[in-house]
């Protein structure tokens, strides 16, 4: 028998052109004043005009909050969420990368609800209710147009989950146009940590159910069959389409079921040295499938066998090789820094980073196999 439960955004719109949607999608929800969440490199590059022009002439006000920074400090939230009150919006719009859209759920929250940011974390604290939601990715990896998940800052610098189902947006509104100029090094850090969101969704035993097991196999498959023609020809609609779309299914796995490892141990490298965080996934993957190997060998093998056929005659043990060599192949094609002493980690470091990847206990718990605090420190030894 499988029992479980899943959740995700009840509406998705995916065409090359569908930020011209924008207008009508709101006022479906009878948004009439949307506040628009997005960072100023966006806005200025006038990456945003297409989802004015469709508010504009479907007639919804618009109030634009453009000071979005990546992995988003409490502060950031608060200030949005106050400007929205006082702006009078009656919903919200998240446009760009994660740290867009997880603002954007935050604001759609605390505009509604009475709750104090910092009295929210953790999973299903947070009640509702909350303003229309609609997000918009720019990046093809974090999934968050479909999760129930945003990862604040703290003013003591940890990274905080705010988990519930009221986070969830209404709609999630997808448009390879939006990606294409994306530079090639930020389109393959946010591909792999789409990547890492299916692998780590299949891995845990945890919490992975029958339908969060069928979208990680099938965003495996499409990210390790397009990203790396995404890097190399950002233009390419069809394949920017591809990584949009397996970066949806990769979201709606792992909110449905964890992530794992790589996803604890890239986190201290955000907090210490501001590593973004699809480059941290990056840094430490390939070393996490080698010292999983073993006790995944019937994920990695899965994987495998889904990615090349051929790999169905052959042990488990050859199919989960294969697959790990295939994506520690594909980490090294990408075009960025390769090893923790290029992103300014000194080997003294590494005890520190090894000593906090042990209290994300809630991450690590869903590893294939214990990690205990030499293992940490010879995986971060390893990465470096």
């Amino acid at each position: 028998m499988n029992s479980f439960s899943f959740e995700t955004t009840p509406r998705i719109i995916c065409h090359s052109g569908a930020c011209s949607d924008l207008g009508e999608a709101a006022n479906n929800l009878g948004i009439s004043h949307a506040f628009f969440v997005t960072d100023n490199g966006l806005h200025q590059a006038g990456l945003t005009n297409v989802a004015f022009d469709s508010l504009k002439a479907a007639g919804i006000e618009v109030t634009v909050y453009s000071d979005v920074q990546a992995d988003p400090p409490e502060a950031v939230i608060e200030e949005a969420a106050s400007a929205a009150r006082k702006a009078g919006a009656n919903g919200v719009i998240g446009f760009g990368g994660g740290s867009s859209m997880d603002t954007a759920k935050l604001v759609a929250l605390l505009v509604k609800s009475p709750q104090a940011l910092s009295a929210i974390y953790g999973v299903s604290v947070a009640q509702g209710p909350r303003l229309p939601l609609i997000q918009i990715p720019t990046t093809a990896g974090t999934g968050s147009e479909v999760t129930p998940i945003s990862v604040v800052t703290t003013p003591s610098d940890e990274k905080k989950p705010v988990v519930s189902s009221f986070l969830l947006p209404d709609i999630a509104l997808l448009d390879p146009q939006l990606t294409v100029a994306l530079p090639p090094a930020v389109t393959g850090a946010t591909g792999i940590d789409a990547l890492v969101h299916a692998i780590e969704a299949l891995s845990t035993h945890l919490k992975r159910n029958p339908l969060s097991d069928l979208l990680a196999v099938k965003a495996t498959q499409m990210i390790v069959g397009n990203l790396l023609p995404a890097v190399q020809d950002g233009k390419n609609l069809e394949v920017r389409e591809q990584m949009l779309l397996a970066s949806l299914f990769a979201g709606m796995a792992f909110s449905n079921a964890s992530v794992g490892a790589v996803h604890a141990f890239a986190y201290p490298l955000g907090v210490r040295f501001h590593v973004p965080h699809g480059l941290s996934n990056s840094l430490m993957l390939p070393h996490i499938l080698r010292f999983n190997l073993v006790a995944g060998e019937a994920t990695y093998a899965l994987l495998g066998r889904s990615i090349r056929p051929e790999l169905n005659t052959v042990s488990d043990s050859e199919a989960a090789q294969v697959f790990v060599d295939v994506v520690c192949e594909l980490v090294a094609q990408m075009p960025y820094a390769q090893r923790l002493q290029d992103v300014g980690v000194s080997r003294d470091d590494l005890p520190m980073l090894a000593k906090d990847v042990m209290g994300i206990q809630r991450l690590l718990a869903h590893n294939p196999c214990p990690i205990t605090p030499d293992d940490a420190l010879a995986l971060y030894t390893s990465a470096w």
